[in-house]
């Protein structure tokens, strides 16, 4: 059976879509790039912002369109809306079913599944990242008041640590030089079973050290870190070159007011010394973050302190999202909604200071030599190959070499910077 995957959204999204390709291959089957050869359709879902929802609704019209006999839909949005979601697709499969969905679907047992020898290979289609997304933890028990994630997704869940072991060794053996782990709310992993005993280590460093000392991992990354969640010592870790210097930790205001509004569990002074302690320990560590623009109620005089946190923190890049009301949670009900304009305009001011950061910090590493793992190749007119690939703390690299690369290491000189591309050349 033919079968064509398409994910919206997160992270999370994408380790789970991954997942699904996996246990598919494992039985028999073929993943394909295009709906139009495929008997069946699973798409991931997202109802993060109302466009995600949008979105998720687009692609699945697109493959019914593509003619495609059998579409399964699954994720958020299908969660959230599964009655619409059942009018667009021939099944759908609620969050806390999909663990099961291709189990399910084939009528197997889990433990049927003969992932080994499995090659890493990109999905086919746009998705030519080398990367292993794996899933460690489901779930959130935050209250942030803007967030519908909490509701889709439900409390949290931990993947036990030999599960995970488990799936970044067969990463490895199956040739993916870097694992990014990924979580709804990852820094909670262990929260629900970790029995700590006096021990000074957090569940989140126990985990990370154990795939460090039990895998032969290369490069190992974190998606995102709510900033409540670490302890500075955790940054000793990052002391070992296979972890990868780079922390996402969203922020959504650089205002403190706003933040409890939002029920966010930190305030500027905290994030502030967070970002000192890793900094202390990786000077050239890459921070991003996510903001949220034109919160309700957010004034004037608590946007421009936004602003110029944000400028303070001097991140490496961020994500931008124009606040969207989400019903069902508390933000939506909330006196104050700001007009559309005001939303969008703001967005604009704060996609003005992050484009000025990216920038700087890009200019940081002209000159310098890095090492980048190829996620792309492509041949040119004059028979060689254009490359592109991340550097370890984030950097989008792109180079030209006289052989395709893809899923390699290589050391390169960054020479200039195109846009938000830094070029290259190997050694």
């Amino acid at each position: 059976m033919k079968i064509y995957l398409d994910s919206i959204g997160c992270r999370l999204n994408q380790a789970e879509i991954e997942r699904i390709a996996l246990q598919f291959r494992a039985a028999g089957h073929e993943i394909v790039a295009t709906a139009e050869k495929a008997d069946l359709a699973v798409v991931n879902t997202c109802a993060v912002t109302r466009n995600a929802a949008a979105d998720s609704r687009k692609v699945i019209r697109r493959a019914r369109n593509a003619g495609i006999e059998e579409i399964i839909a699954t994720g958020c949005w299908t969660t959230m809306e599964s009655e619409k979601a059942a009018e667009l697709s021939q099944r759908i499969v609620l969050n806390h079913e999909k663990e099961n969905l291709v189990a399910n679907y084939l009528n197997l047992k889990p433990q049927d599944f003969d992932f080994e020898p499995i090659e890493r290979t990109p999905l086919p289609g746009y998705r030519a990242r080398t990367r292993a997304f794996i899933k460690v933890q489901d779930g959130c028990d935050n209250e942030c008041t803007f967030c519908i994630t909490t509701v889709a997704r439900g409390a949290g869940i931990s993947r036990p640590l030999d599960e995970i072991i488990a799936d970044v060794q067969s990463a490895v053996d199956g040739g993916a030089k870097e694992v990014v782990l990924t979580g709804v709310h990852l820094g909670s992993w262990g929260s629900d079973f970790v029995i700590r005993s006096g021990a000074k280590e957090s569940p989140l460093s126990i985990l990370i050290k154990s795939i460090l000392e039990r895998t032969s991992l290369p490069r190992l990354r974190l998606s995102s870190l709510e900033p409540w969640n670490i302890e500075t010592d955790l940054f000793e870790l990052w002391r070992d070159p296979r972890l990868m210097p780079h922390l996402h930790l969203p922020l959504q205001s650089g205002s403190d007011s706003v933040l409890r509004r939002m029920r966010r569990n930190t305030t500027r002074e905290e994030f502030s010394a967070l970002v000192a302690s890793a900094r202390a320990v990786m000077p050239d560590v890459s921070i991003t973050t996510d903001i949220i623009a034109g919160f309700p109620g957010e004034s004037e005089e608590e946007f421009a302190e936004s602003l110029d946190f944000v400028h303070a923190m001097s991140f490496a890049g961020g994500h931008i999202f124009t606040y969207s009301p989400r019903e069902g949670t508390p933000a939506s009900r909330m006196k104050d909604q700001l007009d559309k304009k005001t939303r969008k305009l703001r967005n604009a001011k704060l996609r003005e200071v992050f484009a000025e950061m990216e920038l700087n910090y890009r200019k940081k590493f002209i000159g310098k030599r890095m090492n980048v793992l190829w996620e792309s190749s492509e041949e040119l007119d004059s028979g060689d190959f254009q490359m592109q690939g991340l550097t370890g703390n984030y950097l989008r690299v792109r180079a030209v070499a006289s052989e395709p690369k893809w899923n390699q290491l290589d050391e390169v000189s960054l020479t200039e910077i195109e846009g938000d591309i830094v070029l290259g050349e190997i050694l």
